[in-house]
């Protein structure tokens, strides 16, 4: 899938902005059919955002079910004889669009695009302003990734009719259309997708590109960041595909895409009516048992696990906060992130490829693990529609990150219950089909489970492990740390042999909260119990990242561990920074 851009034969209109939104507060909406005619009683909503934290009351932040949408746009004539695309950037997290009462695409996925072909139903109409609306449901359960499930009890301590979505992970459910919904062109015979592949040698480059496209295509060209055309060569037609076409071309002194010192080109293909320029970065990644080599060069992965969140937007993708991250990330001496627990938004990743940011693209696989030792993988839970769902998203990830030259490898899950035997074959395929989609990148999952009883990790490349020792066990005893870590990550590599991120630690800790000594909480033990995190990273020689839990505080459901959120963050919610900021500044910058 091709991000929408605008050049010489194609236009993009953003129809983000505000929305007309009603509550579905008795889920009636798809049997009444709301779609049919304007929304009645409606109030305005920002898009994107999400609209959780947007209103003042329980009922509505809390909603369990169906919220809908609706804007009006009108076509310009000047699109006369254009194919016309409805793409949303996402939809959390079960979408049914339909335009000017007629369904046109359905999605299931809260966290990646989607997009519907409207010419002919444009071509056919009469009206000179047409109607989009969205039925928009939060509904998690078993047959979707991230997991969840409807709780209804009865009986006398019960209200009639009481239920609650329960989920199985750390963040809150925000939900809405949380990044931008646009309508762009194409010719009627357009470029549909680029898949680019390189290969460095010395100094010379191999660029080699499959172009999918009902438009005769004629030449690809390669630009340099200076706009000169580095490389030009005419394409040639797959023999098995009439639709595919394919072209290797090869470039003298390539310039390389780095962490921190980001060089990008662009692939520009030419078709008879249609042009397209992807943007890619020249860059080698290998594995070792003990290393990750970027270039040729060992990689430490230093930087965070991160959230799409914030005050008042919630999940609501926006550009200013994702620059004042870069920059805070860039300030700490940072050098990498993952998307934990989902593909974030394609303008931030855009982002990360022009500012040279190494990130762990996850797919949103989190909360498929109990912590009462009730089975995840047996019984009626996860099953052969989460599988599916599953490998959907993986290639729906695939298919839209494959040529950010920022994303170095792909986590195909976070925290799953991989000691349940009913796991292996799951998790077997679902690797399985990364490496089909993928074979240039390393593959990882984020682990929960020890190394005693995981039964899944022969399958990828790099070990990453959420450890909070003396937190959730042993709280507050400093002296437990190095023992235990020391001790698990020798278990960790002396069964598998590869090289371990690790991928989340830390504390949870209150602004402005300072004690002497230091007690669980305050500023100072979050640095101290960091530390005896960092004293055996430094120690092992396997040991080949840190990104501490979390960069900054996010929003959560309520729970008796939460007081307004997870405090872990580095920053506060806001973006201003506890003591430990400055301690991370000071290790990262020596590195």
């Amino acid at each position: 899938m091709l991000y929408p851009v605008e050049n010489k034969v194609r236009e993009v209109k953003n129809l983000s902005g505000i929305w007309n939104f009603k509550m579905d507060y008795d889920n009636i909406g798809i049997q009444e059919q709301w779609q049919k005619e304007p929304l009645k009683d409606t109030i305005p909503m920002a898009v994107p955002s999400s609209y959780n934290d947007l209103f003042t009351e329980e009922r509505e932040k809390e909603h369990v079910g169906y919220v809908w949408y609706e804007k009006s746009f009108v076509i310009p004539d000047s699109w006369n004889g254009k194919r016309i695309v409805l793409r949303f950037g996402s939809a959390t997290h079960h979408a049914t669009v339909w335009v000017d009462g007629t369904e046109v695409v359905k999605h299931k996925g809260g966290f990646l695009p989607f997009e519907a072909d409207i010419t002919e139903m444009i071509e056919k109409s009469s009206l000179e302003e047409h109607r989009v609306t969205v039925a928009l449901s939060n509904i998690l359960d078993w047959t979707c990734i991230p997991c969840g499930e409807i709780i209804h009890k009865e009986g006398p301590g019960y209200p009639e009719g009481f239920h609650y979505q329960e989920t199985y992970f750390d963040f809150y459910n925000y939900s809405g259309l949380h990044r931008p919904v646009k309508l762009y062109t194409t010719p009627k015979k357009y470029i549909e997708n680029i898949v680019i592949k390189t290969e460095i040698k010395e100094n010379e480059a191999v660029v080699k590109a499959l172009i999918t496209s009902t438009d005769e295509i004629r030449v690809v060209k390669v630009v340099d960041e200076a706009g000169n055309i580095v490389s030009e060569k005419a394409v040639e037609k797959c023999l098995n595909d009439e639709n595919k076409w394919y072209v290797e071309t090869e470039m003298k002194e390539p310039h390389l895409w780095n962490p921190g010192a980001a060089y990008l080109y662009q692939l520009k293909v030419e078709g008879e009516n249609d042009t397209y320029a992807e943007q890619f970065g020249l860059r080698t990644i290998e594995v070792t048992d003990k290393a990750f080599l970027i270039n040729g060069k060992e990689f430490y992965f230093q930087g965070f696990g991160k959230h799409e969140d914030s005050d008042v937007h919630g999940k609501g993708m926006d550009e200013a906060l994702n620059i004042r991250d870069f920059n805070l990330l860039k300030w700490m001496g940072a050098n990498s992130f993952r998307t934990s627990h989902y593909p974030y938004s394609e303008e931030l990743m855009m982002l990360a490829d022009r500012e040279g940011f190494v990130v762990i693209d996850e797919v949103p696989a989190v909360g498929m693990c109990f912590w009462d030792g009730n089975s995840v993988f047996a019984g009626n839970r996860v099953n052969d529609d989460t599988l599916e769902h599953h490998k959907d998203m993986l290639a729906d990830m695939y298919n839209r990150d494959k040529n950010h030259p920022c994303v170095m490898m792909w986590s195909v899950a976070n925290e799953a219950a991989t000691h349940e035997e009913e796991a292996v074959p799951y998790f077997k395929e679902v690797i399985e089909t990364m490496r089909s989609l993928d074979d240039t990148r390393p593959v990882t999952m984020v682990h929960t489970t020890g190394p005693d009883g995981d039964k899944v990790s022969q399958w990828l490349d790099v070990i990453c492990v959420n450890r909070y020792y003396a937190w959730y066990t042993d709280h507050s005893h400093l002296e437990v740390i190095g023992l235990q870590l020391e001790n698990e990550m020798n278990k960790w590599y002396n069964k598998y042999h590869k090289p371990i991120i690790m991928s989340e630690y830390g504390a949870d800790t209150i602004a402005g909260y300072h004690k002497t000594p230091a007690v669980a909480f305050t500023e100072e033990f979050q640095c101290m119990y960091m530390n005896e995190f960092h004293k055996i990273f430094d120690k092992l020689d396997f040991m080949i990242g840190e990104h501490p839990w979390a960069f900054a505080d996010f929003q959560t459901k309520q729970g008796l561990n939460r007081v307004d959120g997870n405090k872990k963050g580095i920053f506060t919610r806001n973006r201003q920074p506890k003591m430990s900021a400055y301690m991370l500044k000071e290790r990262w910058s020596e590195n």
